[in-house]
């Protein structure tokens, strides 16, 4: 019998691979959500399967996300990002992996870890939604909403939050699994 999986993945090995494994998992470690926290950004405007297609190339091309390094890249380095035709090569993205590297530097500072200030929003617990088709599942939410002002007013570019519902969506902070999917209660 084959697995039900949520209805936007379908289709395309590489989204339902992204979709069993990664999708809807909570996510605590630093590393990690900073990786997410990037692709996000980079891709507003833009579909998920994009972005998933060149996360190899964003992977290489940003030092394995290493937030430590990003935050020292001079401009040889961002000149060199917008001329790599394997990511999104858009000026204001380029430039604001750097600045929220530092502004993610800057809350593990203020908090101990990123991961403590953003599941902070939840009481370190998800959200756990009832989405019965993937169409109905919002894009932005009050917590959304407050999670976005707020990484704005601490420096972050592009997190506005439509970015951040999938951001959390995508880290676990809430589980938007069509509730017939195999993942809804594994997760």
């Amino acid at each position: 019998m084959e697995k039900k999986r949520c209805g936007w993945c379908e289709g395309d090995t590489l989204y339902e691979n992204y979709h069993d494994k990664e999708w809807g998992v909570p996510v605590k470690d630093d590393d990690t959500l900073f990786e997410f926290l990037i692709l996000e950004t980079f891709q507003a405007g833009l579909s998920w399967i994009t972005i998933l297609r060149k996360r190899e190339n964003f992977r290489k091309a940003f030092d394995d996300f290493d937030y430590k390094k990003i935050v020292l890249y001079d401009d040889s380095k961002i000149q060199s990002l917008l001329q790599n035709k394997g990511i999104i090569r858009n000026r204001l993205k380029v430039n604001s992996a750097k600045t929220n590297a530092q502004a993610f530097i800057n809350i593990q500072n203020e908090f101990g870890s990123f991961s403590m200030y953003i599941w902070g929003f939840l009481n370190d617990k998800p959200i756990k939604n009832k989405v019965v088709n993937y169409k109905e599942a919002p894009a932005t939410t009050p917590l959304s909403d407050k999670i976005s002002k707020d990484l704005k007013k601490r420096g972050f570019k592009f997190v506005g939050s439509t970015i951040i519902y999938a951001f959390m969506q995508a880290t676990g902070m809430v589980n938007d699994h069509e509730i017939n999917c195999f993942r809804y209660h594994q997760v």
